[in-house]
């Protein structure tokens, strides 16, 4: 499903100019047809394929076909040198770089885009916003019904994500700080896990922001995404607010990574045309009608170093 938010909307509270991102003149590409391969990230797969879709449409010589399975599952097609790039939504791990070293792959990281995963609930639910350290308890199993946190009498019913999902490993990380509690039902993706929530007055569930978003570019009904804070007594901040989240007000944001062998990158090359179109104005104003947010000032400078070194 395509999430298409108005961008006037969106950019309120953010200044995006082409000297904050890597300039590209978008001619198209007169070379023989060249496919290139992503795989990995379901929370990045629909924003990626939507950048893919406009950059064929100025360069029909490539065709790039993009496709899911998790974090871990991509960078692993990438060191198996199945696929030509690898999304993620968490940072590659040292054991994987030093698979990639042993064979023969020097990768570049570039950062597309940052998220603000949602915790959301179903609309009947009243509790309207959590701490950090109540998400927590919550997915530590510590917390178990709706009534400890000023809801109803009710079981909590906990949807989360499979191991090989980045948003998984990132979850546990920087919100549970633990282990996830054995009752959580692993779901295969954000999809999953948002039509869970949907039929499941009980539950709860944490997914990337652009799956918040209708085709229309408008919040889907049936789906309550919690105000966060990071300690009790606020301040409580939605992931809806888009413009609090742009100023770091929301505790639950992380960036969005392309992992790709510095081989694919000479300026000529098609993969390199595409990152460049990732990161230039038109690939920063497709994400946020995705539904993401822009890389900030410091992804900014650290992708244009990163192209330069390898190319």
């Amino acid at each position: 499903m395509k999430r298409r938010l108005p961008l006037v909307m969106l950019v309120l509270g953010i200044t995006i100019t082409l000297s904050g991102c890597v300039q590209q003149e978008n001619q198209p590409i007169e070379t023989k047809t060249y496919e290139i391969t992503i795989k990995g990230s379901d929370t990045m797969v629909q924003m990626v394929s939507d950048l893919a879709e406009a950059f064929a449409e100025k360069n029909p010589g490539v065709k790039i076909t993009v496709t899911g399975g998790g974090s871990g599952t991509g960078i692993a097609a990438l060191l198996n040198k199945e696929v030509v790039m690898a999304n993620a939504s968490r940072k590659i791990k040292e054991k994987e770089l030093e698979t990639a070293k042993n064979r023969g792959l020097d990768l570049v990281e570039i950062v597309v885009a940052r998220d603000a995963i949602s915790v959301v609930v179903n609309p009947e639910n009243p509790v309207d916003r959590l701490t950090i350290d109540q998400i927590a308890k919550i997915y530590r199993g510590e917390i178990t019904n709706w009534e400890q946190v000023g809801g109803k009498n009710q079981p909590i019913t906990l949807y989360g994500r499979q191991s090989v999902s980045g948003t998984y490993h990132f979850f546990r990380k920087f919100v549970v700080k633990g282990e996830y509690s054995p009752d959580m039902r692993n779901m295969e993706g954000n999809t999953q896990i948002r039509d869970a929530i949907i039929r499941d007055p009980t539950g709860i569930g944490y997914i990337g922001i652009g799956y918040l978003y209708g085709e229309g570019g408008e919040p889907l009904p049936g789906l309550k995404p919690l105000a966060v804070a990071k300690a009790e007594g606020g301040p409580y901040v939605s992931p809806l607010d888009r413009e609090a989240v742009i100023r770091g007000e929301y505790p639950i944001t992380r960036p969005l990574y392309q992992y790709i062998a510095k081989a694919e990158l000479g300026k000529d090359s098609s993969v390199y045309r595409f990152i460049e179109f990732e990161l230039s104005q038109d690939g920063v104003e497709q994400v946020i009608r995705s539904g993401f947010f822009p890389p900030t000032e410091e992804d900014r400078e650290k992708n244009v170093l990163a192209l330069e070194q390898a190319s």
